[in-house]
């Protein structure tokens, strides 16, 4: 792939809102100087890569607002959804442990 066509790529996923001008610019910057391709899976696996347990909003383990501060949503709103997902033979419970032991803290 030409850096033309990787520019063209990363300028469609801005446009559609899957990154942001600052990730834009980066990513551009990246390509031109570099020519380091974007990392492969897109923007969806840079995304959970990104994803780190939150020091400022933890009730036990900074995992629902580290999700919150990745989706831009409440994080009362992912501890309501763990909850509920809990009374689901326990699937909250033990999908909260594991993310609260494989993704780093911040």
């Amino acid at each position: 792939m030409s850096h033309a066509d990787e520019l063209e790529r990363l300028a469609t996923l801005r446009d559609r809102g899957v990154i942001n001008e600052e990730e834009f610019q980066q990513l551009k910057i990246r390509i031109i100087q570099g020519g380091v391709t974007p990392p492969l899976g897109g923007p969806v696996l840079s995304s959970v890569n990104r994803l780190r347990r939150s020091r400022d909003d933890r009730w036990l383990g900074g995992v629902c607002g580290g999700v919150a501060r990745l989706t831009g949503m409440e994080s009362w709103v992912w501890r309501m959804a763990f909850a509920l997902l809990f009374l689901f033979w326990g699937a909250g419970l033990l999908l909260y442990i594991l993310l609260w032991i494989f993704v780093p803290d911040e």
